[in-house]
């Protein structure tokens, strides 16, 4: 397996203050890493700089997205546009916020497939059938013709999985997108998006903070806080054998189904006040597997 996307050394501050430092990762073809980490890590500063969609008040001081052998760091608005939605797809976090409320959901799916594969508005119509089909939704040539505010919070992610995987990306970046929906329909969506990036062969940086979600869905795992990946590896061996002390914290203060009567540990104030001392110290090396 080789490298698609790879992440050196990035710095990127907002409004002047470091949010991500010197954050180094990969995600390999036809792999899923997932990016874990609690609130305010720098989770989301990271899909976000790989779109190039950064709030206006970021700036990136260091370090480079190379993607597919390309350096997309160095590609102005014009040259990264075509990569948005055809190699390089998001599943946002938010499903009842991210469709336009006032469109339809077939045109929402089809003007993806005409801009990036440019097919006729038919062949569009078809395909964006099909794309319903294999979301799993009921009656989908009924869900073409309805807004989104006719729908379920879990229809609408389908629905936006669907325009997701649309023009076949090599990668997908997935931002919490089971975090608005109940367990039961995560489990869902969880299961699904799994089995199309099984089907199709497409790379996910998937970006949780549920260590559950990471055990069902990832095959790797880079640890991140205060901006900084912790520790990286295989997720057998994260979930196995963790090497930092903050992710052995995190599985202690996790609640274990299968270990109900193990108590969980909160993350200390302490470890909590060290880890954002080397953060701000920018020094501490990061733990590689």
């Amino acid at each position: 397996m080789s490298a698609l996307l790879e992440i050196r050394d990035l710095d990127v501050e907002v409004s002047g203050q470091p949010v991500l430092r010197g954050v180094s990762m990969s995600v390999e073809a036809g792999r899923v890493c997932g990016l874990v980490g609690e609130s305010g890590a720098g989770k989301t500063m990271v899909g976000r700089t790989v779109l190039g969609i950064t709030p206006g008040n970021a700036r990136i001081t260091a370090g480079s997205v190379t993607f597919d052998g390309r350096d997309i760091m160095r590609l102005d608005e014009r040259e990264r546009r075509p990569l948005l939605g055809k190699e390089i797809a998001l599943i946002p976090q938010n499903p009842m916020t991210a469709l336009n409320p006032v469109e339809r959901v077939e045109p929402q799916i089809t003007d993806v497939l005409r801009l990036h594969l440019h097919v006729s508005r038919a062949e569009a119509g078809q395909r964006a059938l099909e794309l319903l089909h294999q979301v799993r939704l009921r009656d989908p040539q009924r869900v073409l013709r309805q807004y989104p505010h006719e729908l379920s919070g879990g229809m609408r992610q389908r629905v936006l999985i669907a325009i997701a995987f649309a023009c076949g990306p090599k990668l997908i970046i997935a931002d919490e997108p089971t975090t608005a929906l109940d367990v039961t329909v995560q489990r869902h969506i969880l299961g699904l998006i799994k089995e199309l990036q099984t089907k199709f062969g497409t790379a996910i940086l998937f970006i949780t903070h549920d260590l559950g979600v990471v055990s069902k869905i990832c095959d790797d795992v880079s640890v991140i806080h205060g901006g900084r990946i912790l520790e990286s590896g295989l997720a057998a061996d994260i979930f196995g054998r963790p090497r930092h002390e903050y992710t052995q914290a995190l599985f202690a203060a996790t609640p274990r189904y299968d270990r109900p009567a193990e108590l969980h540990k909160p993350i200390s104030d302490d470890l909590t006040r060290r880890l954002w001392e080397e953060a701000y110290a920018y020094d501490a090396a990061p733990v590689r597997l």
